[in-house]
């Protein structure tokens, strides 16, 4: 079986079995890992800088509360509760970045109770599956059956409810109305809808009729944010 790093400064400290080196080593390795949970969120992923940073700085943070509870029961339901509280982020975020958060959280558990090996091994083998399966589009929808989502801009006297929909019949597997507002001092109602389509390269001839349809007004097409369409 795999022995704690602590267990061999049980004698010298108490039965936490924490010194000044072991706390060092503990947290020179949660960094270093930190650094490869990062790597792997970042391998072909857009990201913003102090997500990637936080990645790497969260392993050691957790090594550390850990550590310090090492034995106290008190104090390890106190951190649970706060922990529960924590917003890492404070918009909603992806999957993966939820996932990596988890992560880096499992890393920092492992090595704050003195397994720095197998938090070693458990990157590794976590980390390549991520890897792996980037690089091979596990889970990636065909471009044609992926959501996207349309803005249309039509006048105020022009009733949005069903004029579109002979057009997205024709061209969308579905379309669903997710947002009305009103623009231009009231003059303009801007239209939000998540849609699929039904072939891919059908976007222009789609969105020619739509502009004969709303006056030649304004008309945007694109791919939903991730914040919309994950957890």
């Amino acid at each position: 079986m795999l022995n704690s790093l602590f267990a061999s400064a049980s004698t010298a400290a108490g039965a936490s079995g924490l010194t000044m080196g072991s706390l060092v080593l503990a947290t020179l390795a949660s960094l270093l890992l930190g650094f490869g949970v990062a790597g792997v969120y970042m391998f072909r992923n857009t990201y913003s800088k102090s997500f990637a940073v936080s990645l790497v700085l969260l392993p050691a943070m957790i090594q550390i509360v850990i550590m310090m509870v090492n034995g106290n029961v008190g104090a390890g339901v106190a951190v649970m509760g706060a922990f529960s509280l924590v917003r890492f982020r404070s918009v909603p975020g992806s999957a993966r970045e939820i996932s990596n958060i988890f992560l880096a959280m499992a890393i920092g558990l492992t090595t704050g109770m003195g397994y720095v090996w197998v938090a070693l091994v458990f990157l590794v083998i976590i980390g390549s599956a991520s890897v792996l399966l980037t690089v091979f589009g596990f889970g990636e929808q065909p471009l044609e059956q992926r959501e996207k989502e349309l803005k249309i801009t039509i006048p105020e006297n022009l009733d949005y409810t069903g004029v579109f929909d002979d057009l997205f019949e024709k061209y969308t597997k579905k379309a669903v109305l997710i947002q009305v507002k009103t623009t231009n001092m009231g003059s303009l109602y801007e239209l939000k809808y998540h849609i699929y389509m039904r072939e891919a390269g059908a976007e222009k001839a789609f969105m020619d009729e739509l502009r004969c349809r709303n006056g030649n007004l304004s008309i945007s097409y694109g791919r939903v944010s991730s914040q919309n369409t994950e957890l």
